[in-house]
């Protein structure tokens, strides 16, 4: 037999020991839930704990003839300066990461939804963002646009990123998020 397989190992997953003991804080806005809890570990070590509970969120990748869209910098209060992201936001309980997709690129892009002819996930299930600190997960979607679709030009990024191997390894070299990264690399492995 082949000491070498393309089988990927299976991973066993057991249920935890750990129990919630008592909720101490809740604080909620509309962008998260903050929640102190005391858990009891499996060495029964009491613990104080802080996890966010937030929207699932999706990261699309936008194409038009070749191109990638993105839009202009925008300012991130937690680094405390702007940066270059794929168009993106929260995934809303009712709506599946695809069913979003309209609603952000028009926001962020200007594309209207009869402009879009494709969405493809790359993910079905969400990436875990931080499953330490945070229930939130991250979907990946590539969305492409008819080749006369109007963009906005005051909402785009002036940068041009082809979806050549140079486009994708500049475009890499310029995002600093790395929920926009992961999908793109996703992407590129998968094409």
């Amino acid at each position: 037999m082949n000491s070498q397989s393309n089988e990927q190992p299976c991973v066993s997953v057991s249920k935890s020991n750990w129990q919630t003991l008592e909720r101490f804080v809740e604080i909620r806005s509309s962008w998260l839930t903050l929640i102190g809890e005391k858990l009891q570990d499996e060495q029964k070590q009491i613990l104080d704990y802080w996890r966010v509970e937030k929207a699932d969120s999706v990261v699309i990748i936008t194409m038009q003839n070749d191109r990638f869209l993105l839009p202009k910098p925008s300012y991130r209060p937690g680094l405390g300066r702007t940066t270059l992201d794929f168009p993106g936001g929260r995934v809303l309980p009712e709506q599946t990461a695809v069913n979003a997709v309209p609603n952000i690129l028009k926001r962020e892009l200007g594309i209207e939804e009869s402009e879009i002819t494709s969405i493809h996930p790359l993910n079905q299930t969400g990436w875990a963002i931080n499953s330490s600190f945070s229930n939130q997960t991250l979907y990946g979607v590539v969305a492409e646009t008819v080749s006369e679709a109007t963009v906005n030009p005051e909402k785009l990024t002036p940068n041009i990123y082809p979806t050549t191997a140079i486009g994708i390894d500049n475009l890499l070299r310029d995002l600093t998020c790395l929920q926009c990264r992961a999908v793109l690399l996703e992407w590129r492995q998968n094409i």
